[in-house]
């Protein structure tokens, strides 16, 4: 796939992270379950926000891998609440990598779409605060 630059979105992302050695497959190419497992932190962060207290992941809705990520990228991960329902929270998530120090260059590498629903201290469904 070839790399088309882009720039990073206008605000802070949620998470930033450099993967390390110990996160490559054979090939040298990050593990996609890494991503995805790092996907979730950042789109639960949103999520906990929103909820105000816990939540749980209950579904992957759209998940797009559209390059791959190397060690030695910085990985930053945007993620914002895009809709909600009574219990539950809908977020998107964008991944970009900055490559290359000497002559940097910036693709988006995944994005998706994850649900959460609200949980008390029980691990029970609850309905989200309705004050935002």
């Amino acid at each position: 796939m070839p790399e088309t630059m882009v720039r990073l979105p206008d605000r802070q992302p949620i998470l930033r992270v450099m993967p390390m050695p110990a996160d490559v497959n054979p090939q040298g190419d990050v593990f996609g379950g890494w991503i995805m497992a790092q996907v979730d932190v950042a789109g639960a962060i949103p999520a906990m926000q929103r909820a105000r207290g816990r939540v749980t992941t209950v579904a992957v809705n759209s998940f797009l891998f559209k390059q791959p990520v190397s060690v030695g990228d910085v990985v930053s991960f945007f993620a914002e609440v895009v809709d909600t329902g009574r219990t539950s929270i809908k977020v998107r998530v964008e991944v970009y990598a900055e490559r290359h120090p000497a002559q940097p260059i910036i693709v988006k590498v995944t994005e998706a779409v994850l649900s959460y629903v609200a949980i008390n201290q029980h691990g029970e469904k609850r309905e989200l605060p309705n004050d935002q």
